[in-house]
């Protein structure tokens, strides 16, 4: 099979409820370009390597902050907090206003990237490009971890499952 084609006995509907059943965390990546802040709400985030320390995002590759996180070279990734909710949903709005977008939401900045790192989170990365990869209409984005933080250490993380925000039991 073509990799532009998409085999017609697999329905594109089921194939996201499908993969919706496996459950993951919510994070923003946010990166600086020209001075202005950028982020993006993603669920496809994942570790990759300890030697070297590598993690990876998935961006839409239609999303504004697809070109820009490829730009700036070096990005933040906070996971999410339960009461980061309404982070997520702000950051996953298309076409939102760019200027002012992280006002409202807690935040520092990297003391490497430079890029917001969201005080109520329950971890947060920074990361320089290392590879990027074409997949299908998204790019894998590969990144060398520059630091680590936590913080909000006693914060419970944000799930997402079957298309909803969920809690993780304890």
């Amino acid at each position: 099979m073509s990799g532009d084609r998409v085999d017609p006995g697999v329905d594109p509907g089921l194939f996201r409820r499908v993969a919706g059943r496996f459950a993951t965390g919510v994070a923003i990546v946010t990166s600086v370009v020209d001075g202005a802040d950028h982020a993006m709400t993603v669920n496809a985030f994942a570790s990759v390597s300890l030697d070297p320390l590598l993690v990876m995002f998935c961006p839409e590759k239609i999303a504004r902050f697809h070109d820009l996180a490829l730009d700036a070279g070096e990005w933040a990734v906070s996971v999410l907090s339960e009461e980061m909710r309404d982070a997520s949903q702000w950051f996953a709005t298309r076409g939102r206003m760019l200027d002012g977008q992280l006002q409202g939401w807690d935040h520092t900045r990297g003391p490497v990237t430079g890029a917001a790192i969201f005080s109520a989170a329950v971890a947060a990365l920074e990361c320089r490009t290392h590879a990027v990869h074409d997949a299908g209409d998204h790019s894998i984005v590969v990144g060398e971890v520059l630091s680590l933080h936590v913080p909000s250490p006693d914060a419970r993380p944000l799930i997402f499952y079957g298309g909803g925000y969920g809690r993780l039991a304890h």
